[in-house]
């Protein structure tokens, strides 16, 4: 019962979101001073026009894990293609070396959503899980068993 709660309001979030994720968490330190590692962040796409200085979270072809950096230039094509260069603000060049091969921009099909708010530090939580996986297996047990032995 409480896998399909949560999974319904996973699927309610990414629809009143427009977001495949409406949530992720900051995994390095390219966004500082803006936002820091384990930060979390809430996305909306809306239909708005991409501008410099939008926070975008993207994914590119052969990258499983999303993006988190700011919009840096945007090149809006004649037949209304737009193309996205992005930036870390803590990082010295633009995004070109982490897009894939051969891509220099990037487009409103590889935006997962725009940050409009965020948690600070919260997120640490999945990055000590995910760096410390025994440690994860270790809670996931002892959740369990505290859902075997309950009395309700």
């Amino acid at each position: 019962m409480i896998v399909c709660s949560a999974l319904m309001i996973w699927k309610s979030l990414m629809v009143l979101t427009e977001s495949e994720s409406p949530v992720v968490v900051v995994l390095s330190g390219s966004m500082e001073p803006a936002f820091h590692r384990g930060d979390i962040l809430f996305l909306h796409m809306g239909y708005a026009p991409f501008r410099a200085g939008d926070i975008v979270v993207f994914k590119v072809a052969d990258r499983d894990i999303p993006i988190v950096h700011r919009v840096i230039k945007v090149h809006e094509k004649p037949t209304g293609v737009v193309d996205i260069l992005t930036k870390g603000d803590n990082n010295s060049v633009d995004d070109r070396g982490l897009y894939a091969a051969g891509q220099s921009w990037i487009n409103k099909e590889h935006i997962i959503g725009r940050a409009k708010g965020y948690l600070p530090y919260i997120g640490m939580v999945t990055i000590i899980m995910n760096d410390y996986p025994l440690l994860k297996y270790c809670l996931v047990g002892l959740m369990g068993l505290f859902v075997l032995t309950s009395k309700e």
